[in-house]
């Protein structure tokens, strides 16, 4: 009885290993279901048009009220303010952007920053709804190309030159 009870529960728990390794592989229905992961989003968000705004001379509040409040502020370098931005998402690949601002006599005195892009990019680089109904604004050269012709515009008669007479006139001369 003992060995029987032993040996059912050996079969129950290599059934439910085998259970575990199915829902590993993509090619099946469980396999293909997978849990919800969420965005991580960390740091300053910083835009091309954000970083042409920053020029020598401005103060570090003035930097503050553009870029935001700097990821990293090191207080063993003081006369540099880092803003890192990180996006991962499942399934895509991690978007990452550094840009440092260096001070001098609390003075913005240059900034690195490297590829960053434009806010409209930036929008559509991180927005996961693709509108298919979204209305297409320009066409391509072929679309062009491909155009029908309009129709050649008739010209109008000319209108007649100076006073034109339809009725008799009032004096009988």
């Amino acid at each position: 009885m003992r060995r029987l009870s032993l040996l059912a529960c050996t079969l129950v728990f290599g059934a439910l290993l085998t259970g575990c390794e199915s829902l590993q592989r993509t090619d099946s229905l469980i396999g293909s279901i997978t849990p919800y992961r969420i965005d991580i989003v960390q740091g300053n968000a910083v835009t091309r048009e954000q970083a042409a705004q920053i020029k020598p001379g401005l103060s570090r509040l003035q930097v503050r009220e553009i870029l935001g409040t700097p990821l990293v502020a090191d207080p063993f370098h003081a006369d540099r303010w880092d803003y890192v931005f990180a996006l991962r998402r499942p399934n895509t690949q991690l978007q990452r952007r550094s840009v440092v601002v260096w001070f001098e006599n609390n003075l913005v005195k240059s900034i690195e920053a490297p590829d960053l892009p434009s806010e409209r990019d930036f929008v559509a680089s991180i927005s996961r709804i693709k509108d298919p109904r979204a209305p297409k604004l320009e066409l391509t050269e072929d679309e062009r190309k491909a155009l029908p012709l309009p129709p050649p515009r008739e010209v109008p008669a000319p209108e007649p030159m100076g006073p034109v007479r339809t009725y008799p006139p009032l004096e009988a001369g």
